[in-house]
């Protein structure tokens, strides 16, 4: 196999044009090449609008020794033969026995990494989802946006898939996994339905679109392979017994939310009364793991009753930017290519003259801003797009770091004084009262709707009344106001000052008319569940996972915790 690395061509050049030139630099001929793979490709924009294609392919030729001692007496720095590959593949080497299926609650990206690999070797997983599967939930989000009909468990951020299947689809991630997880998580991806082209992009992305599919497939595999996946099923509580002086997993509560279907039929058959709408049950298993998502707030409260270790961590809160996507692609591209690119994308930070990081988070080109929100009286925002990015605005979070110092000085002083002196220990719950706050006040400034305002308004702490050169493009129903007034003025001032700042580097970004909305509260989990080098918690049994035990922030790297805990599973436990 030989690798070659810095091969650039123009972003117009053709599958003739790439086999031409590696014919040329391998100096060989058309008979003599067997095939060749892309492993990345890049795109290569500082001499805009001149752009370029960056690759790394691997070439299988019929000669390579040939070949190899040529290029090794000429010491080309581009060409590597026999490159190492680092393939990662769980296998089942566990003794442990299991008196019980192993358990995995929630099914975001953790929790169905974690439970195909586990799957796929035997081991038969239950996973429990408390909101509804993907082609059922789609039906509630879209009846959210257009009604404005809010169901607790089936929303944007509870059901199949998690938070990450109504967002932008991201697949790159900083984790750099020298196991070889990331392109394990790749492969998964495509083999459920994904473009193969994620493989090999610097920047992979799916789409919301795409993701749906994607994640029924998994689900398809997941039952066929053994498994079970009991949707409407939250668990409302952890049972954990002392044995042997250690604190050990037993069984969960789990509480089954009834369809209206069900309703329907029981009270038809007068099996129970009119107001039993749920059914609870104990499921015995002494392995669970908590790939609850960050949005899981009730699950946290229910955990540090439990006495389960949990720490604050720091996150980050604060509103979503739209500007036209024709002014991103001229910014980056240096002209608007349509159609021939995928649309521009951006990512800025700035650290502030007091300290704090701003920073741009979940950048959607071409995509929507998104009413977000999972409970009655309090608006959240995201973003997100289809893997055609086609939309006319661009929007990103821009958001500034918190962290459990500053809970202090926004929590509410009733809150303290009802904690008084343990608020450092009760931090975690803090930054989820911290965050329902600034929620409550964007329900309140949008009377329920996603409050929209003109940075230059912003700037002037003043509400809008309407747009100018820039429409909003939302999913759910919006309206104009005073975005400003939901924040305290200390993270008002970093947000005004970040932006200005972006401005410098990204021509027209504090543009006067460009849109901002809010609130974007749910960036990352405010809290970490702890655990040991084994990946358990202090009960044994129970494996915090993902982003919402604060061990991952993205699809991808969320997805990585998923198998970095089922390799624990499987090096311990036989298959069940």
């Amino acid at each position: 196999m030989i690798r070659i690395s810095q091969l650039k061509l123009d972003i117009h050049h053709t599958e003739a044009d790439l086999r031409a030139k590696l014919l040329r630099l391998l100096r060989i001929r058309e008979d003599e090449l067997i095939s060749y793979t892309r492993k990345k490709q890049s795109l290569d924009a500082r001499k805009k609008p001149q752009l370029f294609y960056v690759y790394t392919i691997d070439v299988k030729v019929k000669n390579e020794n040939g070949i190899k001692k040529h290029f090794r007496k000429q010491k080309i720095s581009n060409i590597l033969f026999q490159p190492e590959e680092k393939e990662y593949l769980l296998c089942a080497c566990g003794t442990r026995p299991l008196a019980h299926r192993p358990v995995i609650i929630g099914t975001g990206p953790a929790g169905l990494f974690c439970g195909y690999e586990l799957a796929r070797l035997g081991y038969r997983p239950i996973l429990l989802e408390r909101g509804a599967p993907v082609e059922e939930r789609m039906k509630d989000v879209e009846e959210f946006w257009s009604l404005g009909v809010l169901k607790p468990n089936s929303n944007v951020q509870f059901g199949e898939g998690g938070a990450g299947t109504f967002s932008d689809g991201k697949l790159n991630t900083l984790v750099n996994d020298p196991m070889g997880r990331n392109e394990r998580v790749l492969e998964i991806f495509v083999e459920n339905g994904a473009p193969k082209d994620i493989l090999y992009q610097n920047k992979p992305h799916i789409g919301t679109d795409i993701l749906v599919k994607v994640v029924q497939n998994m689900r398809e595999f997941i039952i066929s392979h053994g498994g079970e996946v009991r949707f409407h099923s939250q668990v409302t509580d952890v049972v954990i017994t002392q044995e042997d002086g250690l604190e050990k997993l037993s069984a969960l509560k789990v509480c089954r939310h009834l369809s209206l279907k069900e309703k329907r039929e029981r009270n038809r058959a007068k099996e129970a009364e009119k107001k039993a709408v749920q059914d609870l049950y104990v499921l015995n298993t002494e392995l669970a793991v908590l790939a609850i998502g960050h949005s899981a707030r009730d699950t946290f409260a229910m955990l540090r009753n439990r006495n389960i270790p949990m720490e604050a961590k720091a996150f980050a809160v604060g509103i979503r930017m739209e500007h036209p996507q024709e002014m991103i692609n001229l910014a980056q591209y240096g002209t608007a290519y349509d159609g021939e690119l995928f649309a521009a994308s951006y990512k800025l930070t700035a650290k502030l003259s007091d300290g704090r990081g701003v920073y741009t988070f979940c950048m959607c080109p071409g995509g929507y801003v998104v009413n977000a929100s999972s409970e009655e009286g309090r608006l959240a925002v995201n973003g997100m797009s289809y893997r055609a990015r086609d939309g006319r605005n661009a929007n990103s979070a821009v958001v500034v770091t918190v962290t459990p110092k500053d809970y202090r000085n926004f929590v509410s002083s009733e809150t303290f004084s009802i904690i008084g002196e343990n608020w450092e220990m009760d931090a975690p719950l803090l930054g989820v009262e911290f965050q329902r706050r600034l929620e409550e006040a964007a329900y309140q400034a949008g009377g329920g709707k996603i409050p929209v305002q003109l940075f230059k308004d912003f700037c002037e702490n003043r509400p809008s009344h309407g747009p100018q050169e820039i429409e909003p493009q939302m999913k759910g129903g919006y309206t104009w106001g005073n975005v400003r007034a939901i924040f305290p003025e200390e993270l008002a001032k970093a947000i005004e000052e970040g932006i200005h700042s972006f401005g410098k580097r990204l021509k027209g970004y504090d543009r006067p008319d460009a849109l901002i909305s809010g609130v974007e509260s749910r960036t990352s989990s405010p809290v970490r569940i702890l655990r040991d080098d084994t990946l358990q918690s202090k009960a044994e049994g129970l494996y915090p996972c993902g982003e919402g035990a604060g061990y991952a922030g993205g699809i991808t790297s969320a997805a990585i915790d998923g198998l970095k805990v089922a390799q624990a599973i499987v090096e311990e436990y036989s298959p069940f």
